[in-house]
């Protein structure tokens, strides 16, 4: 069977019950100038335990249809984000 398509990013939103939005960047070339250029887009992940909190970097794979915009799901929480000690003490 053949491997899936796989993508590296990071969680944008967890705002939404089972879903996470992940930002995700490549490198291209300008077809003309040569310029190296940055290509960010989003993609909605389906995240069933709701492991990924927003500023992690994750792993997403493409799976069958789960909504009308919801082609992935979270693999892999690669990192962890960094959360501040006040901010923190302000949520409590």
């Amino acid at each position: 069977m053949a491997e899936r398509k796989g993508l590296i990013g990071t969680v944008i939103s967890d705002k939404m019950q089972k879903t996470v939005i992940v930002k995700t960047m490549h490198i291209k070339k300008h077809p003309k100038y040569g310029k190296v250029i940055k290509v960010y887009k989003k993609y909605k992940a389906h995240d069933e335990k709701g492991i990924a909190k927003m500023g992690d970097s994750v792993r997403i794979t493409g799976v069958r249809p789960i909504s009308k915009d919801k082609h992935f799901m979270v693999k892999a929480v690669l990192k962890k984000a960094h959360v501040h000690a006040e901010l923190k003490e302000e949520t409590l």
